[in-house]
């Protein structure tokens, strides 16, 4: 109950320097903020009390009825108020759990997990865990692309809307993005739920879905490419690849005029724009022009 009575001594600004510094030793002070700042958009209902009275005397009580008595309705707008911040506090310090990260574009971020697992999350994705419960359960929630370095223990999983991967610790690479699914297995032994069949993929394996296609592959690099600034591909189509240059960079791609079925096999670069797209385009025989942020992808053509 002190702790209640702190935060609400805390919200009407009572507390002493002292006081502030041990409530923020033992709460979160960033989501006391929010609670602040959501409890500062309340407001009473506006109720005309005088006419509320009056209508009161009219259907019920004689004018002359002495036991009628002015209602005054300020303290129970300030007890609704009260229970509203207290609501809103517990939901905020004792019921959201859930940890988020989130990159943009051109943005990849490490995540140091509870147990010391590793996570860099590829631009434009998205990871959650439910941090009550990680140590019973190190289940994750990806949306997009993330390289795993898991650290022993007990079942790891990443959920994706694509499949579910389940390790005990090793690294592996999770990629899902529209109509395009793919777990790379560098160490250990991986395995891949996907339409309630499993696939066990040692070191060396990937397993990959394109247009719900499957495809089991081997591959020799110690790592995703796009943790060394290159995004690569094998026979991949255009329009994926678009979208990953969208990613890596702040710019929007028009290939209407061309065919973005058509499979790509190469790399590009995360560090200059004009090497990316040439590195796309040549092989394609394909030219483009850039207009600002928008670029074109357009035939070569024919002299």
């Amino acid at each position: 109950m002190k702790q209640e009575k702190d935060i609400l001594k805390w919200f009407n600004q009572e507390l002493s320097k002292q006081e502030i510094a041990d409530l923020s030793a033992s709460q979160n002070l960033e989501t006391l903020h929010k609670i602040e700042h959501y409890a500062s958009q309340l407001e009473a209902p506006e109720i005309d009390a005088q006419k509320a009275l009056e209508d009161f005397k009219n259907r019920k009580l004689s004018k002359k009825d002495p036991k009628v008595r002015t209602l005054n309705f300020k303290p129970f707008y300030r007890i609704a108020a009260v229970f509203a911040i207290m609501l809103t506090s517990s939901y905020f310090l004792f019921f959201n759990n859930t940890q988020s990260f989130e990159t943009t574009i051109a943005q990849t971020e490490t995540v140091q997990l509870p147990d010391n697992s590793e996570v860099i999350l590829n631009a434009a994705s998205k990871l959650s865990y439910d941090k009550k419960a990680w140590k019973e359960n190190r289940s994750l929630e990806l949306d997009g692309e993330a390289f795993f370095k898991v650290a022993k223990g007990k079942t790891f999983s990443v959920h994706t809307d694509a499949g579910m991967v389940q390790v005990l610790g090793t690294q592996f690479n999770v990629k899902e993005r529209e109509n395009y699914f793919e777990v790379t297995c560098y160490e250990g032994l991986v395995s891949v739920t996907y339409n309630n069949e499993t696939v066990k993929l040692p070191k060396g394996k990937s397993f990959r879905i394109l247009n719900n296609r499957i495809e089991l592959k081997d591959i020799h690099a110690t790592n995703p490419s796009w943790l060394q600034q290159e995004s690569s591909f094998t026979n991949i189509p255009l329009s994926q690849v678009i979208e990953e240059l969208e990613r890596q960079y702040t710019i929007q791609i028009d290939a209407t005029n061309v065919d973005k079925n058509q499979l790509f096999t190469g790399t590009f670069t995360h560090s200059n724009k004009e090497i990316a797209l040439q590195s796309v385009t040549i092989p394609l025989k394909l030219s483009y022009t850039i207009t600002g942020k928008n670029v074109t992808f357009k035939n070569y053509e024919v002299q």
